[in-house]
């Protein structure tokens, strides 16, 4: 198959909502994407490695989301998932859940970075939080994650100059320094 043309999106990739049919996609995704993610952070044997676990999971919050507008959306190569995102209300003390919405996560499989996956979802993920009539939108960025917080200021986010420490394993002994991050959207 030839694309003469580059970057622009094709019939073959797409972004969407989630259905509850995709639970175990987005389980896959996740399983395979977590130890990139917390590499040097936590050990590989307390992240979730069970994708039927996992997926149990999603198909409850698929099928019975918290608030209509924590949304699930899923990036697509043709029918696969390849990476999701998730939006919600934001939660944070200082923000109003009102006008302020969060971005919780944006999440590919490692094998299909660099495709424009990325860039996509979070293109529909600021979409969607202003189509909630949300203003602004946050994100919690882990603060040596250089790769993320790198795309989403290209992207036009910045330091609002919140900060936390994220307790990963509930016994204060494995955190994480995060920093957020935040956009004019709508």
């Amino acid at each position: 198959m030839s694309h003469s043309h580059s970057g622009g999106p094709t019939a073959d990739v797409s972004v969407r909502v989630a259905w509850a049919d995709d639970a175990d996609a987005i389980a896959g995704v996740q399983v395979r994407a977590w130890p990139a993610l917390y590499a040097g952070l936590l050990p590989a044997e307390v992240l979730p490695s069970d994708v039927e676990a996992v997926a149990a999971q999603w198909r409850q919050a698929l099928a019975r989301p918290a608030d209509a507008r924590h949304r699930v959306l899923v990036a697509l190569e043709r029918n696969r998932v390849v990476g999701f995102a998730l939006t919600s209300p934001a939660t944070d003390p200082d923000c109003d859940p009102v006008a302020d919405g969060e971005l919780a996560e944006v999440t590919l499989d490692p094998q299909e970075r660099g495709k424009g996956h990325g860039s996509r979802l979070l293109q529909a993920a600021v979409d969607t939080l202003a189509a909630d009539r949300f203003s602004r939108a946050v994100t919690w960025v882990n603060a040596p994650d250089d790769a993320l917080r790198t795309f989403l200021t290209d992207a036009g986010w910045a330091p609002d100059t919140a900060h936390r420490e994220l307790d990963l394993d509930g016994t204060g002994a494995t955190t994480v320094k995060q920093v957020r991050l935040h956009t004019a959207i709508g």
